[in-house]
């Protein structure tokens, strides 16, 4: 198959860096180029005006964009905002109607500001207590993907995540959504392509099934 040369842009999920996107395998002719996370500039700033800070990072008119979880929020922000190609999700959500019930309980009642988010930001000083194998390796997961560790920037992120206004999917948004996901339930999405037993951390587990069906959904597209 021949492939299109494409930029394509990814936004990874919350709090973490583009090495999210480390094991994707796509075409030597694409362009991937990767936007991080910006401290908010206030415990105030809205979606939107986060989202064109975001924005102005796409340099390309016919870009494709990919996010994971909460950087598939910001891309359907961003895709709001400016022309693009195509727009991908991964174990994300197209709406507020395909967050999980404890979600929803977080918006009428304020729970989540109650979550001690300072553990992530500063988790080299929990290191030292963590025993066994599983947990020490989990730590060390989130020392290489979480790296934005601004103590605004993660209530800020899971306040706007659970306070998401969009009632209506974007139809041109494509999804691609793990069966096992824990964080979005499976059973809570819609028009969706599934991975087979993919959870929320696909992108580094299935890296490969996900790099052969972005692919063949660009390909799909082309004029």
């Amino acid at each position: 198959m021949k492939h299109t040369p494409k930029h394509i842009y990814f936004v990874p999920g919350l709090a973490a860096n583009s090495r999210i996107f480390e094991y994707l395998k796509l075409p030597d002719d694409w362009h991937p180029h990767y936007i991080e996370w910006l401290v908010p500039e206030s415990k105030d700033e809205s979606l939107e005006h986060y989202a064109r800070r975001m924005a102005e990072k796409v340099q390309h008119p016919d870009a494709v964009l990919v996010g994971v979880s909460f950087g598939g929020v910001m891309a359907q922000e961003i895709k709001r905002l400016i022309p693009i190609s195509q727009c991908f999700i991964i174990s994300s959500i197209k709406s507020r109607n395909e967050m999980p019930a404890r979600m929803h309980f977080a918006r009428r009642t304020g729970a989540h500001k109650l979550l001690p988010t300072s553990v992530i930001s500063h988790v080299e000083k929990y290191e030292k207590y963590v025993f066994g194998e599983v947990l020490k390796h989990r730590i060390e997961l989130y020392k290489k993907y979480l790296s934005m560790r601004d103590e605004l920037y993660l209530p800020w992120a899971i306040d706007h995540i659970i306070h998401w206004d969009r009632e209506i999917p974007d139809p041109e948004v494509v999804h691609i959504h793990g069966t096992k996901d824990g964080i979005f339930p499976v059973q809570n999405i819609r028009n969706f392509i599934p991975v087979e037993g993919g959870t929320h951390i696909m992108i580094l587990n299935k890296a490969r099934l996900i790099s052969k069906l972005l692919i063949t959904e660009v390909e799909k597209h082309q004029p």
